[in-house]
């Protein structure tokens, strides 16, 4: 049940990253949106602040964090809601997004987003945990599906299903990372357009691009290359499953130029424009 509803915004952005604050302050970048990562910004003043305040006065900026650890089975840390709370009044985000994930347990951080057990179990914490931060915040969450290497031997659920069911209950939405679906998929053996098909079309807000590097044996999400062609596809998928939904390239390593991205943000562009269409011109 949906207690904090969020429009729907279009637009094609990219992950604002330090090496390329000074071209964003210096001239405008054709882009819609920004999006950048809370923990970044969390702090009490300095240099940060001050560039987050200023691009703020330029594009409209979506709040991503990492150390959210909604899948905690005990509890969230208040002091991180109040930190995150206090950025969030103060920038206005488009929306505010985490990962379905735990980062700990009981004081250890393990720095990863380590995937949940899709269990009835796991459902009832995540949803619990989700209510208190929409409630706490005032505003939605949009959490992003895993990338995922192995999987749990007990299930309830497969993902597409555990999302589309968390969504339902705690009246969330997604980020679908379009980049982990394909990861996922061929790394546990599923079709990602299978995966596109059971997500509900009224559910996403906003997908991130990215792309992997391949290990010995599976596919990691490293993020520090260009999307590949593979990802191209699914994202096409998703656009014509979606419709118009706000779209971004995320890079976190090996981070080229930015002129390099916007090139990769056109490319997005015209997938979603060439899958539109599609969809208006069917054969």
């Amino acid at each position: 049940m949906r207690t904090h509803d969020l429009p729907a915004f279009e637009g094609f952005g990219l992950g604002l990253r330090p090496m390329h604050y000074q071209a964003f302050l210096d001239s405008h970048v054709p882009v819609d949106f920004v999006e950048v990562i809370s923990e970044n910004f969390m702090v009490q003043g300095g240099k940060p602040l001050a560039v987050l305040d200023a691009m703020r006065a330029q594009y409209p900026v979506a709040m991503h964090g990492v150390s959210l650890s909604i899948g905690s089975a005990d509890g969230l840390k208040v002091d991180y809601l109040r930190q995150l709370k206090v950025l969030a009044e103060r920038i206005e985000p488009l929306w505010v997004s985490d990962h379905l994930c735990w980062t700990g347990v009981e004081g250890f951080n393990s720095h990863d987003l380590l995937p949940l057990p899709y269990t009835e179990e796991a459902m009832d914490v995540v949803c619990a945990n989700v209510s208190q931060v929409q409630d706490f915040l005032a505003r939605p969450l949009l959490l992003e599906n895993p990338s995922t290497y192995l999987g749990y031997l007990q299930a309830d659920y497969d993902e597409p299903a555990f999302l589309a069911e968390l969504c339902k209950r705690a009246g969330c939405y997604l980020l679908l990372d379009v980049n982990n679906i394909y990861v996922s998929g061929v790394n546990q053996g599923f079709d990602p357009l299978r995966y596109l098909s059971a997500i509900p079309t009224d559910c996403v807000r906003q997908m991130h691009l990215a792309g992997h590097s391949r290990g010995t044996h599976r596919l990691i999400d490293t993020h520090d290359q260009p999307v590949p062609n593979a990802v191209w596809s699914v994202y096409r998928a998703a656009c014509e499953r979606f419709g118009p939904v706000a779209s971004m390239i995320e890079r976190d390593d090996n981070i080229p130029p930015l002129h390099e991205l916007l090139e990769e943000l056109d490319i997005a562009r015209s997938v979603a424009f060439a899958a539109r269409q599609s969809e208006a011109c069917p054969v």
